[in-house]
């Protein structure tokens, strides 16, 4: 992880925790989430799941804070199932949808929308990575999943994805058990790169690997 990308990461859950008081206190600033929840998926067109792994104020909350008091249990395998990830987004975002339809036309009742999803998501967030692991969120987080269907559907990270140096890895399997998302690196060896949808471009992997075998 580069410099500026690291500085970003390290403290941009600031913003998250500032967002969730202000929104409470002045409504019309939950409307700003809307940044946090198209960016996801227009960044990966180009770049993967790299938003959520690097600038997602939430991830980098997880990260930073949530990671100390985390559990770090195995995430349920239901939970990483396509159909019940797209039951989430269908649900979630259709009860979204039903509640700022009817806020429509009042910016301060539009903005609450927006404030109470991300406090409930949030909630949601710190439990279930209490209960199991610190990126547990991400794996059903619905616009991470919509980020996961167009890196999987597109080229927009062909080229930009942890790389394997084959000559270099000894298979020690230290690359997957860091994987916050759960992702079995190793298997990817013989292809040369990760090119898994969920992969955060987090870099943990490759600063886990003693021998340098992988780069990003």
């Amino acid at each position: 992880m580069n410099t500026i990308k690291s500085f970003v990461h390290k403290w941009i859950w600031l913003m998250l925790i500032l967002f969730c008081i202000g929104g409470l206190i002045y409504p019309r600033v939950g409307i700003a989430a809307i940044i946090c929840m198209l960016a996801p998926v227009a960044v990966s067109v180009f770049r993967g799941r790299e938003w959520c792994g690097n600038f997602c104020p939430r991830g980098s909350f997880n990260d930073i804070l949530l990671s100390k008091i985390s559990r770090n249990k195995k995430i349920p395998r239901i939970m990483k199932n396509k159909w019940f990830r797209l039951l989430f987004v269908v649900v979630l975002m259709g009860a979204f949808a039903v509640q700022l339809s009817l806020a429509w036309g009042n910016m301060v009742q539009v903005g609450q929308v927006f404030v109470r999803m991300i406090l409930i998501t949030t909630g949601l967030t710190i439990i279930l990575g209490i209960v199991y692991s610190q990126r547990a969120w991400c794996v059903i987080c619905p616009m991470g999943t919509m980020a996961s269907l167009v890196t999987r559907t597109g080229s927009g990270s062909k080229g930009k994805n942890v790389t394997f140096d084959k000559q270099r890895c000894v298979s020690c399997n230290l690359c997957t058990k860091s994987c916050p998302m759960e992702i079995e690196v190793l298997k990817y060896k013989s292809k040369g790169e990760v090119t898994h949808p969920d992969c955060l471009k987090c870099g943990k992997c490759v600063i886990k690997c003693p021998k340098d075998a992988l780069k990003l």
